[in-house]
C-alpha cells in the first residue's frame, strides 16, 4: 500500500482520507530514503512532472505546486501593510521562499525546516522550488522551529507555516500552544498563516484549528486554493492577525497585470486574493464563519 505498484503510486490514507486515494503514473523513481524524520521519495510521473512524496503522501507536484505556494505565501504578505521580515516554518522544498523573497516590501526571511534531507534533496531533483534558497534575502536553519520561536520574540511581520497533514509530529502545528509561540514572535499587527487542510475533508477539524488559533488572535479567517492534485482537489489556509481591523480578504497592496507578470506569479492575482476567502454556504456554516 501507498508504494508504486505496476508504475502507479497510490496515496491511500484511511487516517487522512477514508475511502478514496489519488493516483499518479510514476514513469521513474528518482530517489528515496529514509531520513531521520520521515520517508522521502522523489518521482517522475507522466503527466504531474516531479513529484515529492513524504511518507508516501503528496507534498508538491511540478504541474500545480505554485498554485498552493503563491496562495500560502501572498496571502498574509500582501494583507500587511509592511511586510519586511518573515519567517517561515517548514518548507524544506523551497517553494514558499521562492514566492516569499518576490515580493518587494520584503527584506529579510528566515527559514526552519528541521529535516535537511528535504532540503538538500529538493536542491538537486526539485530546482524550480528549491530556488527560493538562492535569495540573498534568506537565512535558513535547520532544526526545530518551536525552539527558534521560544527565542525570537516579537520579531516578524509574517509567519507561514508550510507543514505536511495533521498526523503525527504536524499535529502540534494544528493546536492552541503552537498559535500561542506564533503570536509571541510577532510584531505588533503581525500576520500568520497556516497549511489549513481541507473543509471537503475534515470541516470539523478545520473548526478546530481555526478555534485554536482564535484563542489567541482575534481576527482569524480561512482561504482557500485550488491544488489539483491535493485531496479533493484544493487546500486551505488559515490566517491570524494581531490586528482585529485588519480585513485579512483585503490585500493592501494591490498588483497590477504587469507587476504579476513581472515577478512571475501564475496563481495570485489581487482579485483572486479577494476570492479565495469566498466560501460556499455549507463550508461557512461549518467553519462558524456565517
Amino acid at each position: 500500500m501507498n508504494s508504486v505498484v505496476k508504475g502507479w503510486f497510490s496515496e491511500i490514507s484511511d487516517e487522512l482520507w477514508p475511502g478514496q486515494c489519488f493516483s499518479l503514473k510514476v514513469t521513474k523513481v528518482l530517489h528515496e530514503e529514509k531520513s531521520e524524520f520521515q520517508d522521502i521519495k522523489i518521482v517522475e510521473t507522466e503527466t504531474y512532472g516531479r513529484v515529492l512524496l513524504l511518507d508516501n503522501v503528496i507534498q508538491c507536484t511540478e504541474r500545480d505546486e505554485f498554485a498552493y505556494q503563491e496562495l500560502i505565501s501572498m496571502i498574509p504578505i500582501c494583507a500587511h501593510p509592511n511586510p519586511e521580515k518573515v519567517l517561515i516554518v517548514g518548507g524544506g522544498d523551497g517553494g514558499v521562499a521562492r514566492e516569499v523573497v518576490k515580493h518587494p516590501k520584503v527584506c529579510k526571511v528566515h527559514q526552519v525546516e528541521i529535516d535537511g534531507r528535504v532540503v538538500d534533496l529538493s536542491k538537486e531533483f526539485l530546482p524550480f522550488m528549491a530556488c527560493g534558497f538562492d535569495s540573498p534575502k534568506m537565512n535558513l536553519t535547520i532544526g526545530d522551529g518551536f525552539e527558534f520561536m521560544k527565542n525570537h520574540k516579537e520579531e516578524f511581520d509574517v509567519i507561514i507555516t508550510d507543514s505536511s497533514d495533521p498526523i503525527g509530529p504536524a499535529v502540534s502545528l494544528f493546536q492552541e500552544p503552537y498559535f500561542q509561540l506564533m503570536k509571541n514572535a510577532l510584531r505588533p499587527g503581525g500576520i500568520i498563516c497556516s497549511q489549513g487542510s481541507s473543509f471537503w475533508i475534515d470541516a470539523q477539524h478545520v473548526k478546530e484549528t481555526m478555534d485554536a488559533c482564535g484563542q489567541h488572535f482575534k481576527n482569524v479567517s480561512y482561504a482557500m486554493a485550488m491544488v489539483p492534485s491535493y485531496p479533493c482537489g484544493s487546500i486551505g489556509f488559515v490566517i491570524g492577525c494581531l490586528d482585529k481591523k485588519s480585513k485579512l480578504s483585503e490585500p493592501v497592496h494591490k498588483f497590477t497585470t504587469e507587476e504579476v507578470d513581472k515577478l512571475g506569479f501564475r496563481y495570485y492575482t489581487s482579485d483572486v486574493h479577494k476570492a479565495a476567502f469566498v466560501l460556499p454556504r455549507f463550508a461557512e456554516k461549518a467553519l462558524g464563519l456565517c
